[in-house]
């Protein structure tokens, strides 16, 4: 990406107000499904829920559809977010004929079964420094250039390194996403923050992509877009500063086992593979041994629809 596609599918979230998107989205008629994929996350799920509703579905109506995909919680997710407003699907619940894999981009893949939007924005359930513009401002490009399929915030990543706020926050990014894009994928080099959970897409191009089912997604379907139709149809959204909770270096290291195997993929290698066990060492040596799932699951708009015996669960209006 040239300083030229920077400059052009480069937005801040303030360059629209909530008014004039609602003009936009009257004008068009997009509707627009917002997704929470959530795992246990009754501390925060509750509150992004409320105050999304009541500024972008009641206030000014942006958002048709709120919807959290409640991947096999052991909390009271589900519970908490229904009672702020939101639609909740049980992940393992949607298209059951299909199977179950647990992850983000398994949440992600079933949303396009029980919702309708014509865009489709997703929204991580961590959040906690955050407005409600991470989700009106993903709508900008999409309602006012044709031509935009994929839209990706950035914002200043916070680590909470000890309770004090630094800015060293994406770390799977830079040691991982940023030096692969560069060495595969150069094109997209200028897009800040290529695994950002807070996104939005066009549903018709969404549908068309495969999914993984973990981690993996945000990164499979920007560089898919971009093979697919090249980088005028992807923009960008400062949002500003983000803030959220943050995984153990462990942890982190299956983060990016998920995103090389999605980057080996699409170079043409391990296409068969569905798991990789990843050995990891703690003190003395001591070894531990984890399996990380690679599976992706295939275009939605190539699969058959829901045996008669159980026609899923069905998409309605939040």
């Amino acid at each position: 990406m040239d300083n030229e596609w920077f400059g052009r599918r480069t937005y801040r979230w303030s360059d629209w107000t909530l008014e004039g998107l609602a003009e936009l989205k009257r004008r068009s008629g997009t509707t627009v499904s917002l997704v929470i994929p959530a795992k246990n996350e009754a501390a925060t799920v509750g509150g992004i829920v409320a105050r999304v509703r009541a500024a972008l579905v009641e206030d000014v109506p942006l958002v048709d559809e709120l919807v959290v995909m409640d991947s096999d919680s052991t909390d009271d997710t589900g519970a908490l977010a229904g009672a702020a407003g939101a639609r909740v699907h049980r992940v393992v619940d949607v298209r059951p004929d299909l199977g179950h894999h647990r992850g983000k981009g398994e949440a992600m893949w079933k949303s396009l079964f029980v919702t309708s939007g014509d865009v489709v924005a997703f929204m991580d359930a961590d959040l906690v420094e955050w407005d409600t513009h991470f989700v009106s401002g993903l709508l900008g490009p999409l309602l006012s250039e044709p031509g935009v399929g994929l839209v990706k915030a950035f914002y200043d990543r916070v680590l909470d390194h000890g309770g004090a706020g630094t800015n060293e926050g994406g770390r799977v990014t830079e040691l991982v996403a940023r030096p692969t894009i560069a060495l595969r994928w150069p094109e997209l080099a200028g897009v800040v923050q290529p695994l950002s959970g807070e996104w939005a897409v066009r549903r018709e191009l969404l549908r068309d992509l495969p999914v993984p089912t973990g981690y993996g997604v945000e990164l499979a379907v920007l560089v898919d877009t971009y093979l697919r139709r090249g980088t005028d149809a992807i923009a960008q959204v400062d949002m500003g500063r983000r803030a959220h909770r943050h995984q153990s270096l462990r942890g982190l290291g299956m983060m990016a086992t998920e995103l090389l195997a999605v980057a080996d993929r699409r170079a043409g290698v391990g296409q068969g593979r569905e798991a990789v066990e990843v050995r990891q060492f703690g003190t003395g040596g001591r070894t531990t041994t984890r399996t990380v799932s690679v599976v992706e699951r295939g275009p939605a708009a190539r699969v058959a629809p829901a045996p008669e015996w159980h026609q899923g669960e069905v998409a309605d209006s939040c």
